[in-house]
């Protein structure tokens, strides 16, 4: 089969690799339909991180069952399926409380095992859910992100009818828009330097737009929200929408970071000090799962998508074939050309 391999410091290879088979009896071959580009695979492309030399790339996905192990049960051959690319341990102290975004040793597909950049993958029977045919392979492919961003607002005190903010629209930012009104938030303000970005904000749902580098956000602040938002949610991962993200809540308000920096970050003493003397709640959330595991964050997003509360498909401008791989991963790192969501269709 082919798949996308990952070498070395921007070595990415599309090769003829061998297909995974059925090992162990609660094993699901998979094969891939649709599989998208995420923040993190960038990042491990432009200077590497957990990985094999040679591993094949890739864990946002979705596909049809090809295959079962004799003891699966959950699903048949020919079903719609997501897979969860989080690998747990299942035995470390996190594991055994049910906080498997805790566990001490999580690693996702495409790092320690052969992940979704492929034309099939086999997964563990707990790491995969059946998907209703109507979401769409493409659509099924963003559910892994969407579980990401449902975990950060699980960490919230979010109610209804409370404002938030949303620092940073790329896809995880767009798909916290659409999650801060399903919440039920009465208000949704979206800042991001992309005016492109912003227009996909109001379309899914922002009732305020503000581009932060023609606008001065201090000054937006105080003529449109002056007592601040009940939440901020940062989720580019940049030393400034950090500062923002701090400068943004009321007294006694919340800041989910869920943007992965790929620098340092530098917190400006005048917004650190937002931490303390506004008594701020600033939660870090990490990867989409919880228990029982994958968690309700899966759930709810396959519920929504189906319903079209989620609807991701605006996102999705690029569409590819494994063999473009190695110049798609070229134009988006090193900046050649702008793309929104890429799928790559194997």
């Amino acid at each position: 089969m082919k798949a996308l391999n990952l070498y070395g410091v921007e070595d990415i290879r599309c090769e003829e690799t061998v297909m995974p088979t059925i090992v162990n009896p609660d094993d699901i071959l998979i094969e891939v339909k649709a599989t998208g580009i995420c923040g993190s695979d960038s990042s491990r492309y432009k200077k590497l991180g957990p990985y094999i030399k040679g591993m094949t790339f890739g864990h946002e996905f979705s596909g049809v069952v090809a295959a079962v192990g004799a003891d699966v049960s959950t699903v048949n051959k020919g079903d719609a399926v997501v897979g969860c690319p989080a690998i747990v341990c299942y035995e470390c102290e996190y594991c055994e409380r049910g906080e498997y975004a805790r566990c001490n040793n999580l690693f996702v597909t495409g790092s320690y095992r052969p992940g979704s950049f492929a034309q099939y993958i086999c997964l563990p029977e707990s790491n995969v859910l059946p998907m209703d045919e109507a979401i769409g392979f493409e659509q099924g492919a963003m559910i892994e992100p969407s579980a990401v961003v449902a975990h950060g607002f699980y960490q919230s005190q979010i109610k209804p009818g409370d404002t938030v903010a949303i620092i940073g629209c790329g896809s995880i930012g767009l798909l916290a828009v659409q999650w801060a009104k399903i919440f039920g938030a009465a208000q949704i303000i979206a800042i991001d330097i992309d005016d492109n970005k912003l227009t996909l904000a109001q379309q899914f749902g922002a009732d305020i737009l503000i581009n932060s580098h023609t606008q001065s956000l201090a000054q937006q602040k105080e003529q449109l929200f002056p007592s601040g938002v009940d939440l901020a949610v940062e989720s580019a991962g940049a030393p400034q929408t950090i500062n923002d993200a701090l400068m943004l809540p009321q007294k006694g308000g919340e800041v989910i970071l869920i943007g992965i920096p790929y620098a340092d970050m530098v917190i400006e003493r005048q917004y650190f000090e937002k931490i303390l003397r506004n008594e701020l709640n600033v939660i870090g959330s990490w990867n989409g799962i919880s228990s029982p595991f994958p968690g309700k964050e899966w759930k709810v997003t396959l519920h929504y998508m189906a319903t079209g509360d989620l609807n991701v498909k605006p996102m999705i401008t690029t569409r590819v074939a494994l063999d473009e791989g190695p110049e798609i991963f070229d134009k988006l790192v090193n900046h050649k050309e702008k793309y929104n969501k890429i799928m790559f269709i194997p």
